[in-house]
Protein backbone atom coordinates (compact mmCIF):
# COMPACT_ATOMS: atom_id res chain seq x y z
CA UNK A 1 0.00 0.00 0.00
CA UNK A 2 2.91 2.39 0.85
CA UNK A 3 4.31 1.77 -2.43
CA UNK A 4 1.50 2.43 -4.10
CA UNK A 5 0.47 5.43 -2.54
CA UNK A 6 4.39 6.64 -3.02
CA UNK A 7 3.33 5.73 -7.01
CA UNK A 8 0.10 8.03 -6.83
CA UNK A 9 1.43 10.75 -5.37
CA UNK A 10 4.55 10.83 -7.68
CA UNK A 11 2.21 10.45 -11.07
CA UNK A 12 -0.42 13.43 -9.04
CA UNK A 13 2.98 15.55 -9.02
CA UNK A 14 4.14 15.36 -12.35
CA UNK A 15 0.95 15.59 -14.20
CA UNK A 16 -0.62 18.04 -12.21
CA UNK A 17 2.77 20.84 -11.79
CA UNK A 18 4.37 19.55 -15.16
CA UNK A 19 7.44 18.53 -13.05
CA UNK A 20 9.84 16.04 -13.75
CA UNK A 21 9.81 13.18 -10.68
CA UNK A 22 13.00 11.32 -11.90
CA UNK A 23 16.16 13.02 -12.86
CA UNK A 24 17.08 16.92 -13.77
CA UNK A 25 15.07 18.78 -15.53
CA UNK A 26 15.83 19.60 -19.71
CA UNK A 27 17.78 22.44 -19.87
CA UNK A 28 16.79 25.57 -21.45
CA UNK A 29 18.77 27.63 -23.89
CA UNK A 30 17.32 31.20 -24.48
CA UNK A 31 18.34 33.54 -27.62
CA UNK A 32 17.00 37.31 -27.27
CA UNK A 33 16.31 39.46 -29.89
CA UNK A 34 16.95 43.19 -31.45
CA UNK A 35 18.29 45.51 -29.66
CA UNK A 36 17.63 43.24 -26.52
CA UNK A 37 20.61 41.67 -24.74
CA UNK A 38 20.60 38.50 -22.51
CA UNK A 39 19.84 39.39 -19.32
CA UNK A 40 17.97 42.39 -19.14
CA UNK A 41 15.61 42.13 -15.79
CA UNK A 42 12.62 43.33 -17.76
CA UNK A 43 12.63 40.39 -21.09
CA UNK A 44 14.97 38.02 -20.90
CA UNK A 45 16.21 38.00 -17.19
CA UNK A 46 12.67 38.00 -16.24
CA UNK A 47 11.76 35.09 -18.54
CA UNK A 48 14.51 33.41 -17.20
CA UNK A 49 13.61 33.81 -13.44
CA UNK A 50 9.71 32.79 -14.66
CA UNK A 51 11.38 29.80 -16.47
CA UNK A 52 13.18 28.73 -13.28
CA UNK A 53 10.51 29.50 -10.68
CA UNK A 54 7.88 27.08 -12.23
CA UNK A 55 10.67 24.31 -13.02
CA UNK A 56 12.89 24.17 -9.56
CA UNK A 57 16.14 22.87 -10.77
CA UNK A 58 16.13 23.75 -14.66
CA UNK A 59 19.17 24.92 -16.45
CA UNK A 60 18.74 28.33 -17.98
CA UNK A 61 21.12 29.86 -20.75
CA UNK A 62 20.25 32.89 -21.85
CA UNK A 63 22.69 33.56 -24.49
CA UNK A 64 24.82 36.38 -24.81
CA UNK A 65 26.65 37.44 -27.62
CA UNK A 66 29.50 39.44 -26.94
CA UNK A 67 31.97 40.71 -23.68
CA UNK A 68 29.30 42.78 -22.46
CA UNK A 69 25.78 43.79 -22.02
CA UNK A 70 26.57 46.87 -24.38
CA UNK A 71 28.83 44.12 -26.95
CA UNK A 72 25.20 41.97 -26.49
CA UNK A 73 23.00 44.90 -27.56
CA UNK A 74 25.45 45.77 -30.12
CA UNK A 75 25.80 42.53 -31.93
CA UNK A 76 21.77 41.86 -32.26
CA UNK A 77 22.61 44.55 -34.92
CA UNK A 78 26.08 44.28 -36.42
CA UNK A 79 27.46 41.46 -35.88
CA UNK A 80 27.45 38.76 -39.25
CA UNK A 81 24.67 36.17 -38.17
CA UNK A 82 26.34 33.31 -39.46
CA UNK A 83 29.27 34.39 -37.36
CA UNK A 84 26.95 34.24 -34.43
CA UNK A 85 25.55 31.02 -34.91
CA UNK A 86 29.29 29.51 -35.16
CA UNK A 87 30.10 30.65 -31.89
CA UNK A 88 26.88 29.82 -30.44
CA UNK A 89 26.94 26.37 -31.75
CA UNK A 90 30.63 26.06 -30.26
CA UNK A 91 29.34 27.14 -26.93
CA UNK A 92 26.67 24.72 -26.39
CA UNK A 93 29.28 21.70 -27.41
CA UNK A 94 31.36 22.86 -24.57
CA UNK A 95 28.54 23.45 -22.19
CA UNK A 96 28.67 20.23 -19.83
CA UNK A 97 25.16 20.43 -18.62
CA UNK A 98 23.91 20.49 -22.41
CA UNK A 99 25.67 17.33 -23.53
CA UNK A 100 22.18 14.72 -22.94
CA UNK A 101 19.97 17.70 -25.02
CA UNK A 102 18.11 20.52 -24.60
CA UNK A 103 15.06 22.74 -25.57
CA UNK A 104 15.24 26.47 -26.78
CA UNK A 105 13.28 29.36 -27.43
CA UNK A 106 14.20 32.02 -29.23
CA UNK A 107 12.37 35.69 -29.02
CA UNK A 108 11.73 37.60 -32.26
CA UNK A 109 15.34 37.25 -34.58
CA UNK A 110 16.41 34.59 -31.67
CA UNK A 111 14.04 32.33 -33.19
CA UNK A 112 15.42 31.85 -36.60
CA UNK A 113 18.38 32.04 -35.16
CA UNK A 114 18.11 29.09 -33.13
CA UNK A 115 16.78 27.32 -36.14
CA UNK A 116 20.02 27.81 -38.29
CA UNK A 117 21.29 25.94 -34.91
CA UNK A 118 19.20 23.36 -34.93
CA UNK A 119 19.95 22.59 -38.53
CA UNK A 120 23.78 23.25 -38.64
CA UNK A 121 24.60 22.28 -35.11
CA UNK A 122 22.95 18.61 -34.41
CA UNK A 123 25.31 18.44 -31.28
CA UNK A 124 24.29 18.49 -28.82
CA UNK A 125 21.13 17.42 -29.54
CA UNK A 126 18.01 20.05 -29.46
CA UNK A 127 15.08 18.78 -28.58
CA UNK A 128 12.17 21.36 -28.74
CA UNK A 129 12.50 24.37 -30.43
CA UNK A 130 9.70 27.35 -29.68
CA UNK A 131 10.05 30.03 -31.81
CA UNK A 132 8.73 33.55 -30.24
CA UNK A 133 7.62 35.94 -33.00
CA UNK A 134 10.80 34.69 -34.77
CA UNK A 135 10.60 35.52 -39.00
CA UNK A 136 11.13 32.31 -40.90
CA UNK A 137 10.40 33.59 -43.89
CA UNK A 138 12.16 36.82 -43.22
CA UNK A 139 10.88 40.58 -43.17
CA UNK A 140 9.81 43.02 -46.16
CA UNK A 141 8.82 46.03 -44.45
CA UNK A 142 9.63 48.30 -41.96
CA UNK A 143 8.05 48.35 -37.71
CA UNK A 144 5.16 50.19 -36.85
CA UNK A 145 4.81 50.92 -40.35
CA UNK A 146 1.45 52.59 -41.53
CA UNK A 147 1.00 49.77 -43.70
CA UNK A 148 1.30 48.59 -47.56
CA UNK A 149 -0.72 51.38 -48.81
CA UNK A 150 1.63 53.98 -47.30
CA UNK A 151 3.84 55.59 -49.82
CA UNK A 152 6.73 56.48 -47.52
CA UNK A 153 6.94 52.62 -46.84
CA UNK A 154 7.38 52.23 -50.08
CA UNK A 155 10.08 54.80 -50.81
CA UNK A 156 11.82 53.40 -47.38
CA UNK A 157 11.42 49.94 -48.55
CA UNK A 158 13.46 50.54 -52.00
CA UNK A 159 15.84 52.65 -50.62
CA UNK A 160 16.84 49.43 -48.60
CA UNK A 161 16.35 47.18 -51.99
CA UNK A 162 18.91 49.54 -53.93
CA UNK A 163 21.65 48.13 -51.46
CA UNK A 164 20.29 45.32 -48.75
CA UNK A 165 21.68 42.51 -51.17
CA UNK A 166 25.21 43.94 -51.56
CA UNK A 167 28.31 42.29 -49.76
CA UNK A 168 29.23 45.07 -47.56
CA UNK A 169 24.91 45.38 -46.66
CA UNK A 170 24.80 41.68 -45.68
CA UNK A 171 27.94 41.30 -44.18
CA UNK A 172 27.92 44.23 -41.44
CA UNK A 173 23.95 44.47 -41.00
CA UNK A 174 22.40 41.89 -39.01
CA UNK A 175 18.07 42.56 -40.18
CA UNK A 176 19.74 42.82 -43.81
CA UNK A 177 20.59 39.11 -43.53
CA UNK A 178 17.01 38.24 -43.15
CA UNK A 179 15.46 40.23 -45.20
CA UNK A 180 13.31 38.76 -47.91
CA UNK A 181 11.80 41.02 -50.95
CA UNK A 182 8.98 39.13 -52.58
CA UNK A 183 9.87 41.72 -55.80
CA UNK A 184 13.10 40.75 -56.24
CA UNK A 185 13.22 36.91 -55.07
CA UNK A 186 15.96 35.99 -57.81
CA UNK A 187 18.31 38.57 -55.96
CA UNK A 188 17.59 37.51 -52.33
CA UNK A 189 17.95 33.52 -53.33
CA UNK A 190 21.47 34.77 -54.87
CA UNK A 191 22.87 37.27 -52.41
CA UNK A 192 21.12 36.67 -49.02
CA UNK A 193 24.40 35.10 -47.01
CA UNK A 194 22.03 33.27 -43.66
CA UNK A 195 18.03 32.90 -44.53
CA UNK A 196 18.37 32.04 -48.27
CA UNK A 197 20.72 29.34 -47.16
CA UNK A 198 18.90 28.09 -44.14
CA UNK A 199 15.60 28.44 -46.08
CA UNK A 200 17.64 25.85 -48.72
CA UNK A 201 16.90 28.72 -51.39
CA UNK A 202 19.94 27.72 -53.43
CA UNK A 203 20.42 24.25 -53.04
CA UNK A 204 19.52 21.49 -50.77
CA UNK A 205 21.55 20.80 -47.80
CA UNK A 206 20.30 16.86 -46.88
CA UNK A 207 21.95 17.45 -43.28
CA UNK A 208 20.21 21.05 -42.77
CA UNK A 209 17.09 18.72 -43.47
CA UNK A 210 17.47 15.71 -40.92
CA UNK A 211 18.92 17.91 -38.17
CA UNK A 212 15.67 19.92 -38.22
CA UNK A 213 13.78 16.85 -38.48
CA UNK A 214 15.42 15.40 -35.11
CA UNK A 215 13.55 18.02 -32.91
CA UNK A 216 11.08 16.38 -31.10
CA UNK A 217 8.39 19.70 -31.68
CA UNK A 218 9.07 22.95 -33.29
CA UNK A 219 6.83 25.45 -32.05
CA UNK A 220 6.28 28.67 -33.60
CA UNK A 221 3.99 31.25 -31.93
CA UNK A 222 2.72 34.13 -33.76
CA UNK A 223 1.79 37.41 -32.77
CA UNK A 224 -1.96 38.27 -34.51
CA UNK A 225 -1.78 41.93 -33.87
CA UNK A 226 1.80 42.32 -34.38
CA UNK A 227 2.94 45.72 -36.13
CA UNK A 228 6.47 45.27 -35.35
CA UNK A 229 7.33 42.18 -38.31
CA UNK A 230 5.70 42.33 -41.57
CA UNK A 231 4.81 40.54 -42.78
CA UNK A 232 3.44 38.91 -39.47
CA UNK A 233 2.44 35.64 -41.01
CA UNK A 234 6.65 34.77 -41.36
CA UNK A 235 6.39 34.02 -37.92
CA UNK A 236 4.09 30.52 -38.58
CA UNK A 237 6.97 30.51 -41.73
CA UNK A 238 4.07 31.87 -44.49
CA UNK A 239 5.54 34.83 -46.83
CA UNK A 240 4.22 36.85 -49.70
CA UNK A 241 3.40 35.37 -53.07
CA UNK A 242 6.41 36.13 -54.98
CA UNK A 243 6.38 38.99 -57.61
CA UNK A 244 4.12 41.25 -55.36
CA UNK A 245 3.85 42.25 -51.67
CA UNK A 246 -0.05 41.67 -50.57
CA UNK A 247 -1.46 38.09 -51.01
CA UNK A 248 0.24 35.85 -48.57
CA UNK A 249 0.86 32.18 -49.23
CA UNK A 250 0.45 29.96 -46.38
CA UNK A 251 3.20 27.14 -45.45
CA UNK A 252 1.20 24.66 -46.89
CA UNK A 253 0.99 26.01 -50.05
CA UNK A 254 4.56 27.24 -50.12
CA UNK A 255 7.29 25.40 -52.80
CA UNK A 256 9.32 25.08 -49.32
CA UNK A 257 6.99 23.10 -48.26
CA UNK A 258 5.72 21.49 -51.39
CA UNK A 259 9.10 20.60 -52.69
CA UNK A 260 9.90 19.51 -48.56
CA UNK A 261 13.39 21.04 -48.77
CA UNK A 262 13.47 21.43 -44.94
CA UNK A 263 11.65 18.36 -44.35
CA UNK A 264 8.41 20.78 -42.31
CA UNK A 265 6.27 18.74 -44.79
CA UNK A 266 7.03 15.63 -43.16
CA UNK A 267 7.56 16.92 -39.55
CA UNK A 268 3.93 18.62 -40.08
CA UNK A 269 2.38 14.90 -41.08
CA UNK A 270 4.08 13.63 -37.94
CA UNK A 271 2.60 16.40 -35.90
CA UNK A 272 6.01 18.05 -35.13
CA UNK A 273 5.15 21.56 -35.87
CA UNK A 274 2.91 22.91 -33.50
CA UNK A 275 1.54 26.87 -34.84
CA UNK A 276 0.37 29.18 -31.59
CA UNK A 277 -1.54 32.10 -31.89
CA UNK A 278 -1.53 35.03 -29.64
CA UNK A 279 -3.63 37.86 -29.00
CA UNK A 280 -1.77 41.79 -28.83
CA UNK A 281 1.35 42.95 -30.52
CA UNK A 282 4.87 41.75 -30.88
CA UNK A 283 6.26 39.86 -28.18
CA UNK A 284 3.34 40.97 -25.73
CA UNK A 285 1.84 38.00 -23.94
CA UNK A 286 0.53 37.37 -20.17
CA UNK A 287 2.43 34.96 -17.42
CA UNK A 288 -0.92 33.22 -17.98
CA UNK A 289 -0.66 32.83 -21.65
CA UNK A 290 2.87 31.35 -21.10
CA UNK A 291 2.36 28.94 -18.28
CA UNK A 292 -0.76 27.24 -20.24
CA UNK A 293 0.95 27.28 -23.83
CA UNK A 294 4.83 27.56 -23.59
CA UNK A 295 5.71 25.83 -19.91
CA UNK A 296 4.71 22.12 -21.42
CA UNK A 297 6.98 22.18 -24.22
CA UNK A 298 9.94 22.47 -22.17
CA UNK A 299 9.90 19.46 -19.73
Amino acid sequence: MAAFLVLFFSTWVFFVHGIPVQGNPIPLVIWHGMGDSCCNPISMGAIKKMVENQIPGIYVLSLQIGNSFVEDVENSFFLNVNVQVARVCDQLAKDPKLQQGYNSMGFSQGGQFLRAVAQRCPNPPMRNLISVGGQHQGVYGLPHCPGESSHVCDWIRKLLNSGVYTKVVQDRLVQAEYWHDPLNEEDFRNNSIFLADINQERSVNKSYKSNLQALKKFVMVKFLKDTMVIPPDSEWFAFYKPGQSAHIIPLQNSSLYTEDRLGLREMDKAGKLVFLGVEGDHLQFTHEWFNENILPFLH
